[in-house]
């Protein structure tokens, strides 16, 4: 067996199936796809990539695996749907995440197709392990793919503390040993032992500071509406499929948006940091329901109507809704005299938590710099938005 050095893990000792899973194109493209893609425009030293954090997600489930006791075939499956757990992520991973749901009508985390053949499905038949099986680990079924994708998985204890160690900010730092320690199968429930609730509470402190201060700053907002719609355009534009978009990583993707006349100033405003500004920056009470609500459809025909109104280009308009603020971790299941309860249920700290989020909630409209006093009107105006 040998051992990748990480930078938050120390050594991580790899088995024969993921050495194998490791060489295949899948992963290597992982590489060059950054785990927090504009993110890195505001924290410079987050240039961690989604390779690394896959090392993480699948040392995390070997852990956990030695300390339920989970062995064999099972854990292989586990190990294998692990390190796989964002091959389906496009070129800067979740920014491009709602081209390709509404083109493709899948989620990164649905990879049955990306697993049924070609090196990935080789790799896995070699080692005795079912594709599909491996694919369903992804998505999060049964007791032990919530390890993987679940209220308690392995993918957020990796995420938060690898961020948090890019990034030089200390708030996604949590005691996963702790979380790992205390995890328990209960039928098809993957539950925190007895007297856990405080350790569950701390990945929620954990979450919401970093949504506030990384993942859900301002700068890298408005630099991912401006990828998104760029990709659009690219899609748009050119006869470039949607599948091959997919595949693509980073640069890959910054070089057809650079080579195409209808997304070049985008891409040069991406490379040279050059980005819109905010016109707009609401809080969730000055926004009405229905614009905190809106598809994206809605969202583009209210683009075109601040646009008209400001008497500037539609593409120089970007509406920025992340929908309704929530607090998904909350339903973690926790063992309180003896009874399996949701977090929610045990936890005064969790309705703090929802009420922090609904605080640092902020709806944008953004504009080029000289654009943005007429379309800041025009939008409040269009929106009803009171600021």
């Amino acid at each position: 067996m040998e051992a990748i050095k990480d930078s938050v893990h120390d050594h991580i000792p790899v088995c024969d199936l993921a050495a194998d899973l490791l060489d295949t194109p899948e992963l290597q493209r992982l590489r060059h796809i950054k785990q927090l893609s504009t993110v890195r425009l505001v924290y410079p030293s987050a240039n961690h990539t989604r390779f690394e954090h896959s090392l993480g997600v699948y040392h995390l489930a070997s852990e956990a695996l030695d300390l339920l006791g989970v062995e064999d075939r099972s854990a292989l499956a586990v190990r294998a749907a692990a390190l796989l757990h964002d091959v389906g992520h496009g070129p800067y991973g979740h920014q491009t995440e709602g081209i390709l749901e509404r083109r493709l009508g899948r989620h990164h985390d649905e990879v049955a197709d990306l697993l049924a053949d070609g090196d990935l499905a080789a790799v896995l038949e070699a080692h005795g392990l079912d594709p599909g099986e491996v694919a369903a680990l992804v998505a999060g079924e049964g007791a032990l793919g919530q390890l993987v994708a679940g209220e308690l998985d392995v993918d957020r204890m990796d995420y938060l503390v690898r961020d948090a160690h890019h990034t030089g900010v200390p708030y996604g730092t949590i005691d996963h040993s702790r979380l790992l320690a205390a995890l328990r199968l209960r039928g098809e429930d993957l539950v925190l032992a007895e007297g856990n609730v405080h350790a569950a509470e701390s990945t929620l402190v954990a979450r919401t500071l970093m949504n506030a201060t990384v993942y859900r700053h301002h700068v890298s907002r408005i630099a991912g509406a401006m990828l998104e719609r760029a990709g659009e355009r690219l899609l748009d534009s050119t006869d470039l499929r949607t599948e091959a978009f997919a595949r693509m990583t980073d640069d890959r993707l910054l070089g057809a948006l650079r080579d195409c006349p209808a997304t070049e100033d985008a891409a040069r405003r991406l490379e040279e940091r050059d980005l819109y500004k905010r016109a707009v920056w609401a809080e969730l009470d000055d926004v009405p329901e229905s614009v905190v609500t809106a598809d994206h459809e809605t969202v583009r025909a209210f683009e075109r109507e601040i646009a008209s109104t400001a008497g500037v280009d539609p593409e120089s308009v970007l509406v920025d809704t992340p929908g309704e603020p929530g607090v998904p971790e909350s339903s973690t299941r926790v063992v309180v005299d003896g009874e399996i309860r949701r977090l929610s249920e045990e936890s005064p700290l969790v309705e703090g938590l929802r009420a922090a989020g609904r605080a640092q909630w902020r709806f944008g409209v953004y504009a080029p710099a000289e654009s943005v006093p007429e379309v800041g009107a025009a939008a409040e105006r269009a929106l009803g938005i009171e600021t």
